[in-house]
């Protein structure tokens, strides 16, 4: 595992404890009642999706690691990855504030995700 794939990684395993902290806060602000029912379930998801798509990351990564495709391919992977993971879980928290906008970006999230393992599987397929 050399270059994109390394640093991504370690990028993706630094996150982790973050989505770890994210869980305790999660369950404070449940029990204060701080926020509406609908952005209690937003935050949850948000949250629920960060953790999950993280773990698909790492998977990710390793099979990506495996394939044929070129160094310059594999930054583009990771980045989709990357920015795919911010988006689909980040536009969770940006709908709690009642803006379209939030699930536009965690619409365009899925793209980014679902276009990195396209890529992906093509480079497993035709190493």
């Amino acid at each position: 595992m050399h270059g994109p794939i390394q640093l991504f990684t370690v990028i993706a395993l630094v996150s982790l404890p973050t989505v770890m902290y994210g869980g305790y806060v999660l369950s404070g602000v449940l029990r204060r009642g701080q926020f509406t029912e609908r952005q209690r379930g937003l935050f949850r998801a948000g949250h629920a999706h960060a953790g999950v798509l993280l773990v698909l990351v790492l998977a990710a990564l390793q099979v990506l690691s495996r394939g044929g495709l070129t160094g310059g391919v594999q930054w583009l992977v990771c980045f989709l990855l990357l920015f795919g993971v911010l988006a689909q879980s980040g536009g969770f928290f940006l709908a709690m504030a009642r803006t379209r906008l939030g699930m536009g970006v965690t619409t365009g999230g899925a793209v980014l995700l679902g276009a990195a393992m396209l890529i992906t599987a093509y480079g497993v397929a035709f190493p």
